[in-house]
């Protein structure tokens, strides 16, 4: 996505007290361990699915769980930019959206005197029609409220893992 439209973006940053190259590490290697449970956050049951990232431009991000019929594997994004430590970029797209819908998340990890900002950028939400299933009938800065709380969410979740790591 090329074009960035004013307002067509969630962004939040959170400081972890860690190195950009263990944040970056954090955030692609150990994503599972961090990214939140629920059916707010993962598609699969609480505690039963796993969220996978391939380091490597090209790679999934997906998440995988077992159901009654057997097992699941659901894409919900592909990397296009990986520049640890970095930056990252990827293509995201919830599982409601279209095989042509996509939106697209790009996460910076900046050096700071007392760890790394990390600040994600989530947008191309205007390419979705107003209706769409992912907006749950919210307006568009309401919506874009949302994700960035949900967002949030998440990295607060990430500088909560950080905190556990060992310090040398």
């Amino acid at each position: 996505m090329s074009a960035h439209i004013p307002g067509d973006q969630a962004r939040v940053t959170v400081l972890v007290m860690v190195a950009p190259s263990e944040a970056f590490g954090l955030f692609t290697e150990e994503i599972d361990q961090w990214w939140r449970n629920g059916r707010k956050f993962r598609a699969g049951e609480r505690g039963r699915s796993v969220v996978h990232l391939e380091p490597r431009v090209g790679g999934r991000m997906f998440e995988s769980y077992q159901v009654a019929t057997g097992p699941v594997l659901l894409q919900i994004g592909l990397v296009t930019v990986w520049e640890p430590p970095a930056r990252l970029v990827f293509e995201w797209r919830a599982s409601n959206f279209s095989a042509d819908e996509k939106t697209e998340v790009e996460v910076t990890f900046v050096a700071s005197a007392s760890g790394t900002s990390v600040t994600v950028c989530h947008r191309g939400f205007a390419a979705l029609r107003k209706d769409h299933p992912v907006r749950h009938g919210a307006e568009a800065p309401a919506f874009i409220r949302a994700m960035g709380m949900w967002w949030a969410d998440q990295l607060s979740s990430l500088r909560e893992r950080a905190l556990e790591q060992p310090t040398d």
